[in-house]
C-alpha cells in the first residue's frame, strides 16, 4: 500500500495550486494551512528549491467524526497535499493516503472514516 496518490499536469505552478484547491473544495475538503517550502528554505537556509508547496486540507465533518472516535487523532490532521515542480518542468500532485497513516493507530472505528476520506481525496486527485 503507497503512502500517497499522486498525478501529473503539463500546466503551471500557480494554475496548478488553483486547480487543486477546486478540485479539493469540489470534495468537501478546505486548506487550513499552506506551506511554501522553498520559500522557508529560502529564507531560513539561503537554499534555492524548486516550486513545492504544501497544503493542509480538511474536511470537517470527517475531521469531526474521526475527532469523536480518537481525540489524538488531530496529530494526523489535517490531510497533506503536495504540489510541486519536477526537473522536467511538469507538475506534480500528492496527497496523503489516510489508511496508510491511520494503520499507526489501533482503532477500527477509524478505518471507515479513512476509507471515505482516501476515496474523495482520491477523486480530488484523478480530477485534475
Amino acid at each position: 500500500m503507497s503512502y500517497y496518490t499522486t498525478t501529473l499536469l503539463d500546466t503551471n505552478f500557480d494554475n496548478a495550486i488553483e486547480r487543486v484547491t477546486e478540485a479539493l473544495k469540489a470534495e468537501g475538503f478546505g486548506i487550513l494551512t499552506e506551506i511554501k517550502v522553498n520559500e522557508v528554505f529560502k529564507n531560513k537556509l539561503d537554499i534555492d528549491f524548486r516550486n513545492y508547496r504544501i497544503l493542509g486540507a480538511c474536511n470537517p465533518g470527517f475531521a469531526h467524526q474521526a475527532i469523536q472516535k480518537e481525540s489524538k487523532v488531530g496529530v494526523m490532521l489535517p490531510c497533506n497535499v503536495i504540489v510541486q515542480e519536477t526537473d522536467d518542468g511538469k507538475i506534480e500532485v500528492s496527497a496523503v493516503n489516510p489508511i496508510a497513516s491511520m494503520q499507526a493507530i489501533e482503532n477500527d472505528g477509524l478505518h471507515a472514516i479513512a476509507q471515505e476520506v482516501e476515496d474523495k481525496l482520491k477523486k480530488a486527485i484523478q480530477s485534475l
